[in-house]
This record gives structure tokens, sequence and C-alpha cells, in this order.
């Protein structure tokens, strides 16, 4: 019947970019993402790779200059996702962690239930005769990421700090008002500064939401997933 559900199978390696660790190259354990550039690894892998470096092992961008522990935050949904691929991992991290309570004499947390899924494929389910979707979705409060270009000051505009955090994960809702007191903020810039913002070749209104600007600029806004806004600082103009 043309009402059936269909269902597409997918090898599990197809995702091993998005699931696994860069360091250690196995499943994320402890999802947890610098800040300044979205990369995520194990939490265990970054700590560890921190004792020697302040940089992402990934794009080597500096995460911070002497703590970078300060720029890593933990990934819940990202760790979920991984957890829903492969089945068998969450139960394998339990099953650990309660063995290392029982050597110490500790309470033990409870038993995980077994996962019936088999692991090695991802199923998607769809209609019949649809069009592909997304395995999973961004929740709608962390669904844009973007990376924020600065191009300079006008002559005239003085004592700003550089924006030290250039990859910034918020809501589709927020809007470019949002965007520039988030660099005013971060850029301790005064009152009489204004904050010029541009995607592509369109400079933006304050009232514009990201969503709405990443829907009607297309492919051409993002860069590596990254909704791309260039920003310059300006004097008001005279009246």
């Amino acid at each position: 019947a043309d009402n059936q559900k269909s269902y597409i199978t997918l090898p599990l390696n197809q995702f091993y970019p998005y699931i696994r660790c860069g360091l250690c190259c196995g499943f994320l354990i402890d999802a947890t993402t610098i800040t300044e550039c979205l990369h995520t690894f194990c939490k265990s892998c970054i700590v560890k790779h921190f004792f020697y470096s302040n940089r992402c092992p990934t794009c080597t961008v500096v995460v911070h200059q002497t703590q970078p522990h300060y720029n890593i935050r933990p990934d819940r949904q990202l760790q979920d996702i991984v957890y829903k691929m492969v089945p068998f991992l969450e139960e394998l991290e339990r099953n650990q962690m309660c063995q290392f309570y029982k050597e110490r004499g500790l309470e033990v947390p409870k038993q995980v239930t077994a996962f019936s899924s088999p692991p090695g494929h991802v199923v998607v389910k769809k209609k019949k005769d649809a069009p592909p979707q997304a395995v999973f979705t961004m929740p709608p409060e962390l669904d844009v990421s973007l990376m924020l270009e600065f191009v300079g000051a006008e002559e005239g505009v003085q004592h700003y700090k550089p924006l030290e955090r250039r990859f910034v994960r918020v809501s589709g809702e927020a809007t470019i008002r949002h965007v520039e007191l988030f660099i005013r903020k971060k850029m301790e810039l005064s009152p009489s500064c204004q904050v010029d913002v541009v995607c592509g070749d369109h400079l933006l209104d304050h009232f514009q939401s990201l969503k709405e600007i990443q829907n009607s600029v297309g492919e051409d806004a993002l860069q590596d997933g990254l909704l791309v806004l260039h920003f310059g600082l300006v004097l008001p103009s005279p009246q």
C-alpha cells in the first residue's frame, strides 16, 4: 500500500566522522565541545590533551592562552545521539563505571537495562516516496552555528578589544541585534560605536533572525556548516 512506511538502513561507519573522538578514535564518551571552534572530543581525551597544549587538536586554534579548560562545554545532545546510534555503548560505559565503584567499595549506580536494537546500522524511518529526512534534528535552542569575521574599524574608532570567540552556537530565533550585543560586550565597545553586520553582500537589519538570514541567503552564506557573518565598527553618520 502507498501509505506503508519504508525504512532505510545505513552503515554506522558513514557517521564515524561525527560520533568518534579525533584523539582516541573511539566513540565519544562525555562529549565535550570547544567553544572557540565547536570541535568535539571525549572529555577525558581533551582534558589530557590540554596538559601539554592549549590548541584544538583538529584545527589548532588557541582555545585559551593559559586556561583552555575554561572554553570547553559538555555536549549532552551529541552524547545522546551517539548513545542512540551505538546502542551497546551506554551500557558498556555504565558497567565500567559500576565496576570502578565496586572496586573502591563505593555505592554502585543502578545497572543499565540492555538495549534491544542491534549495533552497526542506523535505521531511518520515512514515508514511502517522501524525500529523505535527516536522522536527527538540532533542537531550536541551538540550531545555528555562527562564524564572526571582523573586517576592521573605521578611522576614529578607538579602544576596542579583539573578538577572541569567533565561533558561537545559538538559536535560529536570535536576531542581528543579539549578535551586535554579543560583539559589543566581548569587544567592550563604547555606546557611540556602531556595529554593521553583513552576510554575503547584504547589510543586515537588527530585526532579522539568523534562521531567516540562513534561509534567504542559502548555501552561499555557509562555510563548513557555519553561517558566516562579517562585521565592522563604524562611527554614526553626522546629522
